[in-house]
């Protein structure tokens, strides 16, 4: 539902702005909103049902990065020393947020083996996913491209909703629940792919996918002030490491920043 109440919302911006949708870039798009919107979000939430969610708050921020590097090395993009260092400090700040937060540990088994797995398909689903995006973002406007990627993408979920209850439950939500599908559609999907993908589009993909190791960061923060849990001493610490892994991995260069165009 998030993602249909996305859709309506991006025409919307659309016809406002009246800014074109690539229908032309449709192949490219289709291919981005599979890995992306399709692979990346069953993937993932099958993966929870697998995995401890502590595994997957490991796994997600730390696979994408990297694996979004390594793919944007085959659209050109610089995989320097200076990158992969701070790739490396800020996995090993995620790996402290997430271990610091665990009270005890759990028994490995094959289904918490299978969900970790489908937990790095949906990482690298989403890496391949932006690495489409900033090739297709050499030409095409940002909103434009989220606005299709999201529509082909609702389109490739709507049978996949449909298995538990065929959407006879729609009519029976709660006006919380509305709300909430409100908040997740705009504001976690609309305005944030819209924004992401403006990174991506200004400042590479393999830059632009580092934000996801500000996730537990966030989430620290969040369940500080909403829920009123306090972070351990061991998650302040990741949450620095992270801060200074990510400036490390942005950080160009003087003669980089000397030579790099200038685009509006």
């Amino acid at each position: 539902m998030r993602f249909a109440i996305a859709s309506v919302v991006l025409l919307a911006a659309c016809a406002i702005t009246r800014t074109p949708i690539p229908i032309r870039r449709w192949r490219p798009i289709t291919a981005a909103a599979a890995c992306g919107v399709l692979g990346f979000n069953t993937l993932a939430f099958v993966g929870l049902s697998y995995t401890p969610a502590s595994d997957s708050a490991l796994i997600i921020p730390t696979v994408i990065p990297l694996a979004t590097a390594l793919f944007a090395t085959l659209i050109h993009e610089r995989l320097t020393s200076r990158k992969l260092f701070g790739f490396a400090v800020a996995s090993v700040g995620a790996a402290l947020v997430i271990v610091g937060g665990q009270q005890g540990g759990s028994e490995s088994s094959s289904s918490r083996l299978a969900g970790d797995l489908m937990e790095l398909g949906a990482a690298t689903a989403w890496a391949a996913s932006l690495t489409i995006g900033a090739v297709v973002l050499r030409k095409e406007t940002v909103l434009g491209y989220v606005t299709l990627m999201v529509l082909i993408g609702t389109a490739l979920l709507l049978p996949l909703g449909a298995v538990p209850q065929g959407y006879r439950d729609v009519p029976t939500w709660s006006a919380e629940t509305w709300l909430a599908a409100g908040f997740l559609g705009v504001f976690s999907t609309a305005v944030a792919f819209v924004l992401f993908f403006w990174a991506v589009h200004r400042y590479g993909a393999s830059l632009a996918a580092m934000v996801t190791y500000l996730t537990p960061i966030a989430t620290l923060v969040l369940a500080f002030l909403i829920l009123g849990e306090r972070p351990l001493p061991l998650q302040l610490v990741g949450g620095a490491v992270i801060v200074v892994g990510v400036r490390l991995a942005a950080r160009r260069s003087r003669a980089a920043l000397g030579q790099a165009p200038v685009t509006i």
